[in-house]
């Protein structure tokens, strides 16, 4: 059975950006894409699964509750 080789085990999230842009900027990207896709502690029932829905716009799967919090991290 053929798998397809895995093109992003360095570089992570930012692989899709390919030699583009620079090095620097990548990491620089990369750090805020992991903390903007992660999912946080919501502060209402305690559970992790508070999601950015939008810039700012944080939803929590469990109680389902929406909040106005940061940009990219949920605060």
């Amino acid at each position: 059975m053929f798998t397809q080789a895995k093109r992003t085990k360095k570089v992570g999230i930012v692989g899709k950006y390919g030699t583009r842009y620079g090095a620097s900027l990548r990491k620089m990207v990369k750090k805020i894409e992991i903390t903007q896709h992660a999912k946080y502690t919501c502060s209402f029932c305690g559970k992790t699964k508070m999601k950015r829905k939008a810039v700012g716009i944080w939803n929590c799967g469990s109680c389902m509750k929406t909040v106005a919090g940061g940009a990219w991290t949920y605060k």
